[in-house]
Formats: C-alpha cells, sequence, structure tokens
C-alpha cells in the first residue's frame, strides 16, 4: 500500500484507496479531505451525539487483582503473598446482585476496607479497593469483560500497546488509531472539534496520516495557536488569526491548509468558553435532593455532609481540600483516612475532569486521557497486605473515575448525557497468574476491560451478571469458553503460566464503535480490519483463531454482547 501525504492526494488516489475491501490502514491517509468526499464517506451515524471516554491503564493492569476469580483454588496457590483476602462470612458461590458500599472502621471511605467483594456471579469477586464501582455495577451500568487480548499476544508494552491503538495486532507499520479512523469515518475530521487527548502527548490510537487531532498537556497553559494564555500577548494572538483569514493565490490543495486551520480555529475557539480553571472544579456528587443516580457518598458523616450543604464528595478530587473527606468542615480539621484516592493521583483527575467537560461543552466525539504505573514487578503489597499499597491506589483510582463520570453525565449533562456516553479503559496485557519473588508480577497475555455508561447491558439489564468470561456457568457461553479453575487450567492456559484470553479487545471496541458510536460493519471493516477478514479472526460472532494466525488454537467469543 502506497502511503500519501495530503498535500499530494488526488481524487482518483482517492477512490482507488478507499476501494481496497478490509485495508482500513488506507483510510487514515485522507482525512482532510474535500467537503463532498467528506458527506459520501459518512454512511453511519458517528456523530450525531453518541460519545466515547477512554482512560489507558499503562504498564499492564493486574487483572487477577482486578476482577478475582474467587471460586478458583488455583487463585489462592498460586499467589499466597499478594492475592486478594476472601471474607468467610460472605457467599461468593451465591448468585445475585452485587454487595451494597462496602465500609470499615468508622465510617472509613479511604480507610482499609479488608475483602474481595461479591460480585454476584457466583465465581468472580471484587478487588476491595474497587469498592466505588458497587453502586454503578448495581444499576447494570458497568461491564467487566476478563480474559482479554489478541492473537499471538506480545509482552512488550511498547509493541501491545501499538497494537492496541493501532488495532492491527503484531503490525507496527500501522500508524494510524482506532478512534482516529473512527472519527475520520464519521466524515468530521478536520471540522472543528473531534477528538480529544489531555496528556503528554496524542495517543497512536487518536493519530492518523493527514488531520491533527487535539492534545492538550495543559489546557490552561496554551492556547492552540501557541501563545501563552491567559497572560499571554492578546494583539499577537489576534494577529496570527487575522492573518490566516487573508487571501492567497490558488496552488495545489492550499484548500487543505484552510480547512485545517479553520477546524483549529474552531478547537480554539471552543475551548475558550471551557472553564478548566480549579475555581471552576464545582461539580459534587449529590449536588440535588432528586439526585436521579443515588443519595451520593458522604461516608454516612452526617456533620461533615451538613457542613457542606448537604453536598456530597467533589466527583473529580483535584486537591486535598476536594478529595473525599480530607477536609472535615470548612476551614476545620483534617482526616487522612476519608481520602477518596490517594493524593499522589490528583493530577490524573485534573485531565480527566477536562476530558469530561470537552466531551460535554463541545462537538468532540471520543476524548480521553491516561493512568500509569500498571507496572508491578515488585511489591504489589504494603505491609503484607494485597489491599494496600500502589495497585491498590490505582484500583481506587479507577472505581472513583467511573463512579464519578457517572454522577457527572447524569447530573451536569449538557452536549451528552450519561445514557448517550460509553467509558472504556484500555490496557496492553495482564500479569502473570504466579507472583515473583519480588511479591509482584511480570509481564503475561489476558487482562480485563472496564466498559460503562448508561446503556451498557451489565447486571440485570439484559445480562444476569455484569462479569464476563470470569465464571464456571456464565449464562449462554459456550462450554470450552468456561473458566476452568485449577493448575492445569484457564490461569494457566498459556505456556503453563499466562491467563489466556477468551475474548480480542478490537471485538469489545468494534461493538462500541458500532452499536453505540453508529458505524456501519462495511466502516467498521475498515476501521478495525480484523473485521473484515471474520473467517480467520472471528471478532464478530466468535470461532476458533487457528496457528500459526494464533501461537495455539484459541477459541474466542467474538462481541460480548454489553450494549
Amino acid at each position: 500500500m502506497r502511503h500519501h501525504h495530503f498535500n499530494i492526494i488526488n481524487r482518483r488516489d482517492f477512490l482507488s484507496t478507499v476501494g481496497r475491501a478490509g485495508v482500513a490502514a488506507a483510510l487514515a491517509s485522507v482525512a482532510n479531505v474535500p467537503g463532498f468526499l467528506k458527506r459520501a464517506m459518512a454512511e453511519g451515524t458517528i456523530g450525531s451525539g453518541k460519545k466515547v471516554l477512554f482512560i489507558w491503564l499503562r504498564g499492564a493492569n493486574d487483572a487477577l487483582n482486578s476482577v478475582v476469580p474467587v471460586g478458583d483454588p488455583a487463585y489462592v496457590t498460586s499467589r499466597p503473598d499478594i492475592k486478594i483476602p476472601f471474607d468467610s462470612g460472605t457467599n461468593y458461590g451465591a448468585s445475585g446482585i452485587i454487595a451494597d458500599f462496602p465500609q470499615a472502621g468508622s465510617a472509613s471511605t479511604y480507610g482499609f476496607y479488608p475483602n474481595a467483594i461479591r460480585l454476584g456471579n457466583g465465581f468472580a469477586g471484587l478487588h476491595p479497593s474497587l469498592k466505588f464501582l458497587a453502586p454503578v455495577y448495581n444499576a447494570g451500568d458497568l461491564a467487566l469483560i476478563h480474559r482479554v487480548g489478541y492473537p499471538r499476544q506480545s509482552r512488550s508494552h511498547f509493541d501491545s500497546q501499538n497494537y492496541w491503538e493501532n488495532g492491527n495486532p503484531n503490525n507496527n507499520l500501522s500508524k494510524d488509531g482506532i478512534f482516529y479512523r473512527a472519527i475520520y469515518e464519521s466524515g468530521l475530521a478536520g471540522n472543528g472539534v473531534t477528538g480529544v487527548s489531555i496528556q503528554n502527548s496524542l495517543p497512536l490510537i487518536l493519530r492518523g496520516s493527514e488531520a491533527a487531532l487535539t492534545n492538550l498537556t495543559d489546557p490552561l497553559r496554551y492556547n492552540l495557536l501557541s501563545i501563552p494564555s491567559p497572560t499571554g500577548d492578546a494583539k499577537s494572538d489576534s494577529s496570527i488569526g487575522a492573518g490566516n483569514s487573508y487571501g492567497f493565490t490558488p496552488k495545489m490543495n492550499r484548500d487543505l491548509l484552510r480547512n485545517q486551520y479553520a477546524g483549529l480555529q474552531q478547537t480554539l475557539n471552543a475551548f475558550a468558553a471551557i472553564n478548566f480553571t480549579e475555581a471552576g472544579n464545582t461539580y459534587r456528587d449529590g449536588q440535588v435532593a432528586n439526585d436521579p443516580v443515588g443519595s451520593g457518598i458522604t461516608d454516612n458523616d452526617t456533620t461533615w455532609a451538613s457542613a457542606w450543604g448537604g453536598q456530597g464528595y467533589y466527583l473529580f478530587p483535584t486537591t486535598n481540600d476536594k478529595n473525599g473527606g480530607w477536609r472535615r468542615t470548612p476551614g476545620g480539621a483534617v482526616d487522612g483516612n476519608k481520602y477518596v484516592v490517594n493524593p499522589n493521583h490528583q493530577g490524573f483527575f485534573y485531565n480527566l475532569r477536562a476530558a469530561a467537560l470537552v466531551l460535554n461543552h463541545t462537538s468532540a466525539i471520543i476524548a480521553g486521557t491516561e493512568l500509569g504505573g500498571f507496572d508491578t514487578h515488585l511489591q504489589q503489597i504494603q505491609n503484607g497486605n494485597a489491599t494496600l499499597g500502589a495497585h491498590a491506589d490505582l484500583q481506587r483510582v479507577i472505581g472513583w473515575s467511573i463512579y464519578a463520570l457517572r454522577k457527572y453525565f447524569s447530573l451536569y449533562a449538557q452536549n451528552v448525557s450519561w445514557n448517550n456516553l460509553v467509558v472504556v479503559t484500555l490496557s496492553e496485557f495482564g500479569r502473570t497468574s504466579r507472583e515473583n519473588n519480588d511479591n509482584g508480577t511480570d509481564h503475561a497475555e489476558a487482562s480485563a476491560m472496564w466498559v460503562a455508561g448508561g446503556a451498557v447491558k451489565g447486571y440485570n439489564k439484559g445480562n444476569p451478571s455484569g462479569v464476563f468470561n470470569c465464571s464456571t456457568a456464565e449464562a449462554g457461553l459456550l462450554a470450552g469458553l468456561q473458566w476452568a479453575p485449577g493448575a492445569a487450567g484457564s490461569m494457566f492456559a498459556i505456556d503453563g503460566s499466562y491467563l489466556k484470553r477468551t475474548t480480542d479487545y478490537r471485538s469489545v471496541l468494534g461493538e462500541i464503535i458500532r452499536k453505540h458510536l453508529g458505524a456501519t460493519q462495511a466502516q467498521l471493516n475498515r476501521i478495525i480490519p480484523g473485521y473484515a477478514n471474520e473467517a480467520q479472526e472471528h471478532l464478530l460472532s466468535g470461532g476458533t483463531v487457528t496457528t500459526p494466525f494464533d501461537k495455539v488454537n484459541t477459541q474466542i467469543r467474538g462481541e460480548v454482547g454489553i450494549l
């Protein structure tokens, strides 16, 4: 395939390129095309109001200590030191709703909670630091998808992150991202705000060969013309803007350059209307008496709640005073046991809030950020307890993030509501089933994904459970795909050491892109090339991926059915 630069593309090249069935990467080479071609390409309804917020869990999350296979005796024996403890008084084998929001001690929120939380599918438990997910899970708005991976899994962070983002496993030459191609297929690329990341650099998943989507390291530091703000040179800023509106001598594809600049200006104007400042971080849990998604988490401390006007915690804990109930009364004493997240992660919530604001206040279709620190080769525990320490802190961030996003897009919705949003996590691979000699875990294969949103079919919303691929008796799942306990079971199905995949991550993202964002199947075949090769990849309906395409013959389920 010949890769084009946008300034030499022509109509014949474009039509030739997109006519090649199944080659999605080619589509990313012409994002900033003239309007009539954009309209012709927009087959589906991407960009019609449904949106996605992604959170990259960089470093490879230990899924076995997130969604715990409580019913597998091999879990305890393979992780004698870092295992999540079980509650002897809890019947994890019982089906039914997850336990209510668990607490320990004197109405403690951040403080120690000792045991795995029952998930109600008769087999799985939840890391206790993920307890904030309880109300989201109970409402049926959360899917926990275990044993997720791709064929011929790489254990290199760099390669595997590339494959998750470009949608082409084992192909490092593909440089366009899955979400970039989805936005391209919307016909809106280069038309104002479409895709935004809030992190150090634009991730591959939003990167394409022609249209520059938006990345902000700090939405308050610079505007999009690189003029420092808010104390920058307004006259210089205005001059640059005015200069780009002047006419110019006709030249090949200058219209594409102008189109790109117009998109830049539209993005700049949209962001200027959003309050990214700390003073603007006023979003609270249960901020009205008739809160439609629960009464809010205030750790049952009526004195504290009364002091703050009866409102719950701040949804985005970006400072100590906004981090749970750390400040017990306005201007009063502090309590370190009342943080909702470790203060070391307050910077992440600044970025998460910015991504949420962008989706809620602009036409953006996709936005997201990243959370690092998951490469837990050593000391995955603290003081001999796996429910404490760095990995537990990261789980708490995941739990509060999804809880907070559900509240924010329910209580403060403007351009998108919780029912029209999907939140999805990504992580390049899982960790070894056996702990290592340093009380940590090493690079492995299958991991887990969290998918949340008002339209998600979790517990009692089209599915009897919100847990997938972590049960010996999951309803509707073929026998060969059920979890096999024991020393020769699912935890060790790859090389006697690694969790084997049951679901391809592309099937999860593909279901979101087609069923939620509105892509047609033909568009999805171009966005994720594996869909165009169903006979071998089985991303849609499931089947057996055979060797040598995979390391071993692997049966997968196809799309999970979460939307």
